[in-house]
């Protein structure tokens, strides 16, 4: 009797690839429809109108730091008297004004908000100093920053 040789069998493999692929089309199909469905859920409705609408911009954020050496900063420019930060805050404000004019037709909402950053061995006298100069030049908006206490 004749015996045929055997052919030996490959082993069978799992190709990961193609699953690979298969996994990232459905990550990026759920990606694009999660992000059409999400603005979906709110309730549609139509506002209604009116004659005298007023624009309102947020107020534009400044920090202030008082340092315990006698010396302030503003936006990161230093100065050693409160003259040459007033000058500098003024024109921040006047810059800010005339943004607001030429964006609006109408007189000028923009509003000028400081946060105050002093030093804990500053004396107080500085701090009431900056806050007076800022209220006699038609900046009503500030905030102390101040770190909690742990």
């Amino acid at each position: 009797m004749r015996r045929f040789p055997q052919q030996a069998r490959k082993k069978s493999r799992i190709e990961i690839i193609p699953m690979i692929d298969v996994m990232m089309f459905l990550l990026v199909f759920f990606v694009l429809i999660s992000i059409n469905v999400i603005p979906a859920l709110g309730i549609k409705m139509n506002l209604p109108s009116a004659n005298s609408v007023k624009e309102e911009h947020p107020p534009v954020r400044v920090i202030l730091g008082i340092g315990s050496d006698g010396t302030y900063q503003l936006e990161g420019q230093t100065f050693a008297s409160l003259e040459g930060l007033k000058a500098s805050l003024l024109a921040i404000k006047n810059q800010n004004e005339a943004k607001s004019n030429n964006i609006t037709s109408r007189p000028s909402s923009a509003r000028l908000a400081v946060i105050i950053n002093g030093d804990e061995l500053s004396p107080l006298q500085r701090l009431v100093d900056v806050m007076d100069m800022l209220k006699s030049n038609g900046i009503d908006s500030m905030t102390i920053a101040a770190k909690k206490k742990q």
